[in-house]
Formats: C-alpha cells, sequence, structure tokens
C-alpha cells in the first residue's frame, strides 16, 4: 500500500504522535520489570509500583484506539502496522510481565514456579490466531492475566488454587467462546462501561493500598464484574452462533429453491 500524498504534514505528525503513544507501553512495562525484578530479592514485598506501571499501561491500551481511528492512522501511514506495535505491547503487559510476576509474588506452591510458562505459551498461541478477535469479541480466552494476577495477589488464596484457576484459564484460550470487546460490543454497551469504570476504580485503589483492612473484601466483591463480562460473553456467544446458524440455513434454503426451479425449468423443455 502507498502512502496517500494528499494528507498534509500535520495529519502524519498526529498519527505517529497516537503510534508513540501506544509505543509507551513498552517503556512502562520496563519499569514494572525492574520492579520484579527489585522485589525478587526481598523478603517483604511492595507490588505497588508493579501494579501502578501495569494500570498505566492498561489507560494506554484502552484508550489509544479511539485516537487511532480518530486519526485514521492506517490511512494516513499505511506503510506502519499499527496492529502489529499493539500486539507487542498487549502480549508483554496483558501475558508475558503479569505470568512472570505470578512466580516472583510467590503465588503457586514450591517449586511449580516453572508453571508460569503454561500461560504464556498459552497466550503465545492465541495472540498468533487469525481469528484471534473478531469486530467486536475475542475468540478463546483473552489473556487477562494482568487482571487474574491482581485478584490472585489481592485474595491471597491457597497456592495450589491458585495453580488450578491459572491452568483452567489457560485451556479456555483454546475453547473458541466469543468474550465481548467492552468498548466494541453493542449489546449493553453503555451499562458495561459504566460497571466496568466503577469496577477499574475499585480495583486501581485495592491494588495501591493492598493492607488496607477493606482491600480484601472490596477484591471479592469487585468480583462482580468478571462475573458479569462472563455471563455477557456467553449470550454473545450463543448469538453469535444463533446468527451464524440462521445464516446458514437462509442460505441452505436459497440454494435448495435454486435447484428446485433449475429442475422444474429442465422438465417444462
Amino acid at each position: 500500500m502507498v502512502t496517500h500524498t494528499r494528507y498534509s504534514l500535520i495529519h502524519r505528525i498526529a498519527a505517529w504522535s497516537v503510534h508513540f503513544y501506544t509505543a509507551l507501553g513498552l517503556p512502562l512495562m520496563y519499569l514494572a520489570a525492574q520492579e520484579l525484578l527489585a522485589h525478587s530479592s526481598q523478603d517483604e514485598q511492595d507490588a505497588r509500583m508493579f501494579f501502578m506501571w501495569m494500570w498505566l499501561a492498561m489507560v494506554v491500551d484502552s484508550s489509544d484506539g479511539v485516537l487511532a481511528r480518530a486519526v485514521r492512522v492506517e490511512r494516513v501511514l499505511p506503510e506502519f502496522s499499527g496492529r502489529r506495535l499493539d500486539d507487542i505491547v498487549d502480549f508483554l503487559s496483558f501475558a508475558f510481565v503479569p505470568c512472570v510476576a505470578f512466580a516472583i509474588y510467590e503465588l503457586f506452591p514450591t517449586h511449580w514456579e516453572w508453571f508460569a510458562i503454561v500461560p504464556i505459551m498459552a497466550s503465545g498461541y492465541g495472540f498468533c490466531r487469525e481469528q484471534a478477535k473478531t469486530d467486536n469479541a475475542f475468540v478463546g480466552f483473552p489473556s487477562y492475566w494482568n487482571i487474574v494476577l491482581l485478584y490472585l495477589y489481592l485474595v491471597q488464596m491457597d497456592p495450589w488454587l491458585n495453580l488450578g484457576i491459572v491452568g483452567f484459564l489457560a485451556a479456555m484460550v483454546f475453547v473458541p467462546i466469543h468474550y465481548i470487546y467492552p468498548t466494541r460490543t453493542t449489546f449493553l454497551r453503555p451499562f458495561t462501561l459504566i460497571f466496568g469504570s466503577v469496577w477499574a476504580c475499585v480495583l486501581i485503589t485495592s491494588s495501591l493500598l493492598p493492607r488496607a483492612a477493606w482491600t480484601t473484601a472490596a477484591a471479592w466483591l469487585s468480583l462482580s464484574f468478571p462475573l458479569y463480562y462472563l455471563a455477557l460473553s456467553i449470550v454473545h456467544h450463543r448469538r453469535v452462533h444463533r446468527d451464524a446458524s440462521t445464516s446458514w440455513w437462509s442460505r441452505h434454503c436459497r440454494n435448495s429453491a435454486r435447484r428446485v426451479r433449475r429442475n422444474k425449468t429442465r422438465m417444462s423443455v
């Protein structure tokens, strides 16, 4: 694809600025990784700064797409793949760095730290699938390992239970359920965005004040949004398959009708 010369220098600067904004996820993950390295040799682990860098990366990820569409980066800079850059940042911030943190923050049983490789490999498969996303959904568990990490860190469950949860979710990467894309799935989108914003505020506050007396209770209560997300995704998945089945049946009926008409024409001749 050739760059369209009709776009002005201002348009091109705006498009490059959006790509730079997306790329900010990379230094943020570097800072998060530094926090992990600093804590790997300490007995008392304070994850507040780590989670702060993770949240900032999520803010960038949740807003760069809106900016990209607003300035039409794909049209202005067709020679540069913003989608590929976004995938690199997403893999680091949603999958690789959080999975390393499973081991650093001792959320798995002793000598089972290696199990963090399992969700990393599963996410590698998920990210490379051609059908990993549709226009309004993720196909297979969408590698929200940063959120999984945050909950396991806050509620402090048994390490073996943590291992089972991570293993189950890693397996769900391979199950082609359609999980909603909160900003794109139109079904109940206004409520989802409002509910999700409240949920994010609760989790951000909890992760920055992990030792507060109310943190564990708030974390458990905030699970209402992931449960809502899962229920809505199941409804969306069933709607997608129902529409696909209806479309297939309609095509089948049309083709059958055409065959009948052709046979009648031949008989009449």
